[in-house]
């Protein structure tokens, strides 16, 4: 007899949160607490934040899981505590110290001096605690059972990274804002920086404060959703959704007329006007249907045509 197949627990809702994300808990906590409060049967963050870090987490809740490659591959600003003077295990505030130097004699100078060389493309090896994996494995897991391996220096772009305070003594303290590309390690950063002025550091605060498109004015804090949520139905939070579009908000709007929305449902390639004079191969563009509804991502060909990339499922 055919197994019969079990129905999703909760409610078909599609939409991206921006969840300002405490302190304290993962972020895939902070996904299943959201889940719960909107009763969605499907949702995905778009990018872990460790524990120790808060601020913007876009959190996507049915079709818009499509998309959140492109969230992740998006840029981040981040502001960050660095403790210059201690080296800690984790490279943050939660490892064991490793090293204690004396940072009385730093100064700003100095480090401005030492942080123009993190400007611009960069190389940097990952933390043995990030969760990058290794044969399958998250590296984290791995330190946590004393294994170290080797990792390879992975490409980075810092756009822009800027002291914000200075506080000096023997466990100084540096306030900075960091715009960088997908796949930076700040911690990484702020060893790196220690290291390059002699004292060791690690980061003792980090906050996003952008992610991809979005930003923390955008955001909403899980006590602000428990609140909304008390004595209603998830429904009544729909209204804290941005479009499924809102995760490629930056690629340019292609409408398509019927008979070419059509073939694109059918995952053939069409040609657009719009593309041809606007784009380059490779680009990513929003696709519409003429009565303004939402079909999804496609990439641009060579040729100027574009193939469908991710649909949603009413375009299917």
């Amino acid at each position: 007899m055919a197994r019969r197949r079990q129905r999703p627990r909760g409610r078909p809702v599609d939409g991206i949160l921006i969840l300002n994300k405490p302190q304290g808990i993962t972020s895939n906590d902070a996904l299943q607490q959201v889940k719960y409060l909107f009763y969605a049967a499907k949702a995905g963050h778009t990018g872990s934040l460790d524990p120790l870090a808060t601020g913007v987490l876009p959190i996507c809740l049915g079709e818009a899981t499509k998309f959140t490659q492109f969230l992740l591959e998006a840029d981040k600003t981040y502001q960050s505590t660095f403790c210059l003077g201690m080296a800690t295990e984790t490279g943050d505030s939660d490892g064991e110290t490793v090293s204690a130097t004396d940072a009385s004699a730093l100064t700003q100078a100095q480090l401005e001096q030492a942080i123009e060389a993190f400007r611009g493309e960069i190389k940097q090896i990952p933390s043995m605690y990030s969760a990058l994996k290794h044969n399958g494995q998250p590296l984290y897991k791995l330190a946590r059972q004393g294994i170290t391996v080797e990792r390879e220096a992975r490409d980075a772009t810092i756009y822009s990274y800027e002291i914000l305070a200075f506080r000096p003594g023997e466990k100084a303290e540096l306030d900075v804002q960091i715009s960088c590309s997908k796949g930076t390690y700040i911690r990484t950063l702020a060893e790196d920086l220690g290291k390059a002025v002699g004292c060791g550091a690690h980061v003792t605060r980090l906050h996003r404060t952008v992610a991809g498109p979005f930003r923390e004015e955008d955001s909403i804090t899980l006590p602000q959703l428990e609140s909304l949520r008390e004595g209603k139905r998830g429904e009544d939070l729909d209204f804290l959704l941005k479009p499924l579009d809102a995760a490629v908000s930056d690629a340019i709007a292609v409408e398509l007329t019927e008979s070419m929305a059509w073939y694109f449902r059918q995952g053939q390639a069409v040609m657009s006007p719009e593309v041809y004079r606007q784009s380059e191969e490779g680009d990513i563009v929003r696709i519409f249907h003429t009565d303004g509804g939402f079909m999804g991502v496609g990439e641009v060909l060579d040729d100027g045509r574009v193939k469908p990339r991710r649909l949603v499922a009413s375009a299917q």
